[in-house]
């Protein structure tokens, strides 16, 4: 059911700042900043040969990240991402299995521009995963 990772997230105070530290210690491209307002955060991907790191931050004080951002002063890896070929089919498998999707359980446009939906992370040894429609 899963394929490949996608991306690792670390929240951060400054997406654009850690992604440079990344960027040129890896010698790896940087995306432009991009704001998520129905995610509440501000993204920029530093690609690597194979995988990304997605950088987060706070898009206002009302965003779901801006606690751990608060709790993680100098940043920390919010969650993975993994690539699925049929995003309902996962979600009602990994359902069924009894992990739990957080929100309505209905997929929304990711930073990618496909389906993604989020899963809790005391159902995976503590690591909130995110999958993404492939």
């Amino acid at each position: 059911m899963l394929g490949r990772l996608n991306h690792v997230a670390i929240a951060v105070k400054d997406a654009k700042k850690a992604a440079q530290i990344y960027g040129g210690a890896f010698n790896a491209q940087i995306s432009e900043a991009v704001p998520l307002p129905e995610h509440g955060v501000v993204t920029v991907f530093v690609t690597l040969p194979n995988t990304k790191i997605e950088f987060i931050e706070p898009l206002g004080e009302s965003s779901p990240i801006a606690k751990f951002v608060e709790r993680n002063a100098d940043g920390g890896i919010h969650h993975v991402c993994y690539e699925v070929i049929d995003i309902i089919a996962s979600r009602d498998q990994l359902i069924k299995d009894g992990a739990r999707v957080l929100g309505d359980g209905q997929p929304r446009i990711g930073a990618h521009g496909k389906p993604v939906l989020f899963f809790h992370p005391k159902d995976f040894s503590g690591a909130l995963v995110e999958i993404e429609q492939a």
